[in-house]
């Protein structure tokens, strides 16, 4: 029973979204509702299918089929392969969320990676950004957006990566930024 309650951490683990997740989630309970759920304690594996819904507090993942394991040195991996699968997440002292999607989301623990494959795509508040591959390292808060890798004859241009970043706003009080300013250098100003 240890072993299968060991997987279920995993599972919450495995469905960890590429952000600064609220830290108080880690401390929830952890629920998984799904249709079937098979498990083998010997392989430490279980496999959950049919409308999975993990939720630990603010964080939610939804996919078909959700695969978690655990190493013999307690590291947790997860798998999770939806039409897309989605995850949802509050960020960390502030007010928004981070949404995701791919048709598969992988989860690696030992090296604290987690990876979107095929039409991934990741929100936050109104920034997106998306792409064939995104990969977000947890340790270095580095991501990694890729294209796939044959272009797909579409006019949307989905081969692409695609970003979409909204202008900020300045705090109420902040003066304005100072125009940019030119100036020739006189090594350029003689190659006229």
């Amino acid at each position: 029973m240890r072993r299968a309650a060991a997987l279920m951490l995993a599972a919450a683990i495995s469905a960890a979204a590429p952000v600064r997740a609220e830290r108080g989630d880690r401390d929830k309970p952890i629920n998984i509702e799904s249709d079937r759920m098979t498990a083998d304690d010997l392989k430490q594996v279980a496999v959950f299918e049919g409308r999975v819904v993990l939720t630990q507090g603010t964080f939610t993942l939804r996919s078909e089929k959700l695969t978690v394991r655990q190493d013999k040195d307690g590291f947790q991996y997860g798998i999770a392969l939806g039409s897309p699968a989605t995850f949802r997440q509050k960020r960390d002292g502030v007010d928004e969320w981070i949404d995701g999607a791919a048709l598969r989301i992988e989860y690696d623990g030992k090296i604290e990676r987690v990876e979107l494959f095929d039409q991934a795509r990741v929100t936050r508040d109104k920034d997106e950004v998306r792409g064939n591959y995104i990969s977000y390292d947890t340790r270095s808060d580095v991501y990694q957006v890729q294209s796939a890798k044959a272009p797909i004859a579409s006019p949307s241009g989905e081969s692409r990566v695609r970003a979409v970043i909204q202008p900020k706003k300045k705090p109420e009080g902040s003066s304005a930024a100072a125009p940019l300013e030119l100036k020739a250098t006189p090594a350029l100003e003689g190659a006229r």
